[in-house]
């Protein structure tokens, strides 16, 4: 529902609140002028984009949470949940309660209760509200940014990492490969692999600490081990007795020459990531806005730094540098490039543009990993 029909079943005294939060001058007794003078004025774009300038980081990063969530409606928990992510540092010297957040964006109309006997206990945004947040946002975002023309160099993947994990279950069904108990190729077959993928990449330093990012980041290098867990998490291939071999589901991809949907990788991806990134999705929805023209990747982490959480070891920008831009490039979605006193560029691809247009993971679907550390 949009803001007219959410403010229609709203209390009067939700709405009297609202109003004051807006300076409203109206007839609070009476319903229908606090929801004609509330509309009046929150259309004006003035007093929106003001609102939206004047939020805090924390209210910026729980208002991100919520834009490009599909879902209608969210529970008292979750919203709780969604604020507390959005504090990156705590401080226990200052008095902090996630209600107070929840609170003032009902005060501003941003957030309502249902109003059916169902729905009275969970919380909607209204639908032009979202679209319009998303508009002043990506505009503040936008106004961070350099653009730039065409670099002399780029590296534009498209769909070699789809040719890469055809070669892996290729290698696999035509080479027996052994395995450490640990479930690890031991270095001989590792090797191997790593010099005929399409993308070189070296083996893992033993001096790193790798964790959430896949079933077999530890061991193998960011791409390849994607490449693995993709196969492995889609039955492709099994390990057992210390050997990696074909499953059934496997060879029938080889026998009848059938490659994955590029799709369905980048929905693995999203799904793979949001442990460790759990606004992977709506970064991955800003930069398919922010970078449909070349843009310097310096200005891109100016933008979005304060959106990206650290994970352990991984730094806001590592996390934006390798965790999501590289790998967005792996999968074919951005080029990337070198601009002469500019530095990195990065830009959309159409093939990743419609991908990203196209496809939603709900926030609960994730692959849950272990936490390890070398």
């Amino acid at each position: 529902m949009n803001l007219a029909d959410m403010l229609s079943y709203a209390d009067i005294h939700d709405l009297g609140r609202i109003a004051v939060t807006y300076n409203c001058e109206c007839n609070g007794h009476s319903k229908n002028e606090l929801i004609q003078s509330i509309l009046s004025t929150i259309s004006r774009r003035e007093v929106f984009e003001r609102q939206v300038t004047d939020l805090s980081i924390e209210d910026i990063r729980f208002l991100n949470s919520l834009i490009f969530d599909k879902r209608g409606t969210f529970s008292l928990e979750e919203l709780i949940a969604r604020v507390q992510q959005s504090r990156f540092v705590k401080d226990d010297n200052v008095a902090w309660n996630p209600r107070d957040m929840i609170a003032r964006f009902k005060q501003r109309g941003w957030l309502f209760n249902g109003y059916s006997r169902d729905t009275r206990f969970v919380f909607q945004v209204p639908a032009d509200l979202k679209r319009r947040f998303s508009e002043a946002l990506g505009n503040q975002l936008k106004q961070q940014l350099e653009f730039t023309d065409e670099p002399e160099i780029y590296r534009d993947e498209q769909k070699l990492i789809i040719d890469d994990i055809y070669f892996f279950l290729e290698f696999v069904h035509h080479n027996e490969t052994l395995l450490t108990a640990e479930h690890y190729m031991y270095k001989r077959y590792l090797q191997q692999i790593l010099n005929r993928l399409s993308v070189k990449e070296e083996p893992v330093r033993k001096t790193a600490w790798r964790f959430g990012y896949g079933r077999m980041f530890k061991e193998y290098p960011n791409r390849f081990s994607f490449i693995y867990d993709y196969c492995y998490y889609h039955d492709l291939i099994t390990e057992h007795h210390q050997v990696l071999a074909l499953s059934s589901k496997g060879k029938e991809r080889l026998d009848g020459g059938q490659k994955e949907d590029l799709l369905q990788v980048y929905r693995f991806w999203l799904r793979l990531y949001k442990g460790a990134i759990p606004n992977l999705q709506s970064l991955v929805f800003w930069l398919e806005k922010l970078t449909r023209s070349w843009v310097t990747i310096a200005s891109i982490h100016t933008a979005l730094h304060p959106l990206v959480r650290p994970f352990y070891y991984d730094t806001p920008d590592s996390i934006l540098e390798q965790r999501i831009l590289r790998m967005m490039m792996h999968l074919g979605l951005l080029r990337i490039g070198e601009k002469e006193e500019k530095g990195a560029v990065v830009q959309l691809t159409k093939l990743g543009s419609s991908i990203i247009q196209g496809t939603y993971v709900a926030e609960d679907d994730l692959i849950v990993l272990p936490m390890e550390k070398r």
